[in-house]
């Protein structure tokens, strides 16, 4: 005999699976209001540290609910765009770029 009961859905490990488990439970889970739950989305390091700590920004709104998601999306895309926008700057005159 194992300790497993029947029917019972494995632990959920990812976004998938948790979804899974959920239609799974049966209908009277589905219908009962589930709080915010990370969606593991892996963010890789872009190596610009600027882009980095914007898109770092976006676990903010892993704990929140779908709608406090907006706030958080707009704050990074701002970010993303000033950063993007530097890009486009001319650089700077250095202290032996004196050309007149």
């Amino acid at each position: 005999m194992t300790d497993e009961q029947a029917g019972a859905a494995p632990p959920a490990t990812g976004p998938a699976e948790a979804a899974e488990a959920r239609s799974a439970a049966g209908p009277e889970a589905v219908g009962a209001p589930a709080g915010p739950v990370a969606l593991g989305v892996v963010r890789t390091p872009t190596g610009h540290p600027g882009v980095d700590a914007h898109l770092a920004g976006l676990a903010a709104a892993d704990h929140l609910t779908a709608d406090g998601h907006l706030a958080v999306y707009e704050d990074v895309h701002q970010g993303l765009r000033e950063a993007l926008s530097a890009l486009d700057a001319p650089p700077a005159p250095g202290p032996h770029d004196n050309r007149s």
